[in-house]
């Protein structure tokens, strides 16, 4: 493997030219098959990644993925945590962050010290974290969940169980509302899913009266309350892939999926839901996660071909933090 450059480190991806005229794609496919790599892409990001990728899918579909791929080296187009959770389900293999800065603001909303300080705090509290958290995180946590199987898994726990859920607020207090549990709620939140405008759904809604409005258990509960389909992206995905016969469809969850959702239902029509505040008054029409656009085919061909960003975890955290992973897997 080339020197890592101190310029890299300080921008946290490989910053060197692509050959001019290169085609990218076929470039990065040239070298996931001499590499013996595959690439694994997250809904919410850019299309062109999402056409060039093994695998597409929401975070435990890529998780399971990880878990189960022979190819000695794997490239998580996503954000930070995502790629953690690949590199701990596969120690042995090495783990490609296109951009060790594509963080997450859910992620970034529970600290590891300030989590382990709320557990003193409540002696006799299971941690129940949702998968979007850091590895350190889950080193402390009893069972991870995601927005697609959180109801199932929660399902396995004693009704009186006392349970810390983090770290976002929305998806614990719609498991609370469903379930009748008095979880302890972290206040931790994804910037793009509080942001979506109840007033834009209403107006969109007006517009598109036959149209189904789906939201992801990530936003306020106000939006929840007016959706139609509630559930992950997989969960949005599959419902109009089963339902031909809507035709329009409102979505609230970052814009990428729109992609997948658009290839695979070529037909019908989906239209994202703004955010409430758009920068500079403009109106954006979309809400979109500025980390996941950080992987681009320009940073994905550098990492395969210089063989960084690597994920490295420590051993003494990535022991524990693999524990709760496995046990969320095998109830789901």
């Amino acid at each position: 493997m080339e020197t890592i450059k101190e310029e890299w480190k300080e921008k946290g991806f490989v910053d060197e030219p692509v050959p001019e005229g290169l085609d990218l794609k076929k470039a990065i496919r040239q070298l996931c098959k001499e590499k013996d790599a595959i690439i694994l892409a997250h809904y919410y990001t850019v299309g062109d990644i999402q056409d060039i990728a093994d695998f597409v899918g929401d975070s435990l579909a890529l998780a399971r993925k990880a878990a189960d791929t022979d190819a000695k080296m794997m490239v998580m187009c996503g954000v930070h945590f995502m790629a953690e959770t690949c590199k701990l389900l596969s120690p042995d293999k090495t783990v490609l962050c296109p951009d060790l800065t594509a963080g997450c603001s859910l992620a970034d909303s529970c600290d590891a010290a300030d989590l382990k300080k709320y557990k003193e705090e409540h002696p006799g509290y299971q941690v129940v974290s949702y998968v979007n958290t850091t590895a350190a995180v889950k080193a402390l946590t009893d069972c991870v969940v995601t927005s697609g199987n959180a109801e199932k898994v929660m399902a396995s726990f004693p009704k009186e169980a006392k349970i810390i859920f983090g770290p976002d607020y929305n998806l614990g207090n719609y498991i609370n509302s469903v379930t009748g549990r008095h979880m302890l709620l972290w206040n931790g939140g994804c910037h793009v899913h509080e942001k979506f405008s109840v007033d834009g759904i209403v107006k969109l809604k007006q517009e598109h009266p036959h149209a189904v409005v789906m939201a992801h258990l990530e936003c306020k509960a106000p939006v929840l309350a007016i959706a139609d389909v509630k559930g992950s992206t997989a969960t949005m995905l599959k419902y109009a892939q089963a339902h031909p016969e809507v035709k329009e469809f409102i979505v609230a969850t970052e814009a990428g999926i729109l992609h997948e959702m658009q290839r695979t239902c070529p037909d019908q029509t989906f239209i994202p839901v703004p955010p409430e505040v758009s920068e500079g008054g403009l109106g954006c029409s979309c809400n979109e996660c500025e980390y996941m656009k950080k992987n681009t085919l320009a940073k994905i061909y550098n990492a395969l071909k210089y063989g960084w960003p690597s994920v490295e975890i420590d051993p003494a955290i990535a022991r524990e933090a693999v524990k709760p992973i496995q046990r969320m897997l095998s109830l789901s």
